[in-house]
């Protein structure tokens, strides 16, 4: 087994999925002090990185199944880890994002589907590319405000992984 299969499978994405969540939450509550207007906290509360995490776990999954329960057993993995933390640590979180991220968590296996249809040709799967970028503005915009410096970066590590050769 390569080291690509042994990370992205799916019992491998839960346990980084629980370690991501109290990393992301202690980052919360530690790094929030900013570095030329950015901050390590800022970074990991917006839409945009988990996006790109998201597209990365799907588009180097070994298959579309793969890359469903990939996606799900890292998101209900961090989920779980970030709570918790935020309750040990008495943090602030509400009953609204727990909710909402729970959403979020149950349809990313449909999100990776339509991520790993990137791989395709054709009409689709340029639509699919361009709705994710789409996405990424959007969900930057309605949660951040305005694209930042690091919103670039991660543009260009989506343009690479979407549309450069793999």
């Amino acid at each position: 087994m390569n080291v690509k299969n042994a990370i992205l499978n799916p019992l491998a994405m839960f346990l980084i999925g629980l370690l991501t969540g109290f990393v992301v939450k202690e980052i919360d509550i530690h790094f929030y002090a900013q570095t030329f207007g950015i901050s390590l906290s800022d970074i990991f509360s917006q839409a945009g990185v988990w996006i790109v995490i998201g597209v990365a776990i799907s588009l180097y999954s070994k298959s579309t199944k793969f890359a469903m329960a990939n996606i799900f057993t890292f998101c209900i993995g961090m989920l779980i880890t970030y709570y918790i933390t935020a309750m040990v640590t008495d943090s602030v979180y509400g009953w609204t994002y727990i909710k909402g991220w729970t959403v979020f968590a149950c349809i990313s296996p449909f999100m990776a589907f339509l991520v790993t249809r990137t791989k395709k040709k054709g009409f689709l799967s340029l639509a699919i590319k361009i709705g994710i970028f789409a996405a990424y503005i959007f969900m930057t915009l309605l949660l951040g405000g305005f694209i930042k410096v690091y919103d670039l970066v991660f543009f260009l590590i989506l343009i690479c992984m979407l549309f450069l050769k793999k």
